[in-house]
Parts: structure tokens; C-alpha cells; sequence
């Protein structure tokens, strides 16, 4: 029978694998930031130029495969009322 510590291993192996942990990770960072953003402070307006800016920089996370990066950032972008153009 397989002990506490192998079990908690053998789970932490079978995320990894399939990537389930690193999204975890990302999802938890995400709210973490989320959680200490001061939302009394509104943002100012985006000008198109940022907005632009900003996509481009997701793209870039998203070909080369940063996806728990580009979720991040995602995830703040729609905090602002961003809506993705693809």
C-alpha cells in the first residue's frame, strides 16, 4: 500500500504532466494580483496606441506558448474592459 508521501507524490507527477498544475498556479497568481489591485483607484482610459501595445504583447505570449502568462495578463486586460480582437 502506498504511503501518504508517495501518494502526494504520484498526484503532484500526474498534474504536472498534464499541465494542470501550472495552470493552477497562473489561476492562483491571477486572483492573488486581482485580490491586491485597489480598485477605488480607477484606471485611466486606455488610448488606442496601449490597447494596441497590449495585444500585441498577448500574441506574442500566446506563439510562444506562455499561455499561463498570457492568461494572466488576459485576465487583467478584461479587468478593464478590453475585448480580444481574435
Amino acid at each position: 500500500m502506498a504511503t501518504i508521501t508517495e501518494l502526494k507524490c504520484a498526484v503532484r507527477e500526474t498534474l504536472e504532466s498534464r499541465g494542470v498544475l501550472a495552470q493552477l498556479k497562473a489561476r492562483i497568481r491571477a486572483e492573488v494580483f486581482s485580490a491586491l489591485d485597489d480598485q477605488r483607484e480607477p484606471r485611466p482610459p486606455l488610448s488606442h496606441e496601449n490597447l494596441l501595445i497590449n495585444e500585441l504583447i498577448r500574441e506574442y505570449l500566446e506563439f510562444n506558448k506562455y499561455r499561463y502568462t498570457a492568461s494572466v495578463l488576459t485576465a487583467d486586460l478584461f479587468s478593464m474592459g478590453w475585448c480580444p480582437t481574435s
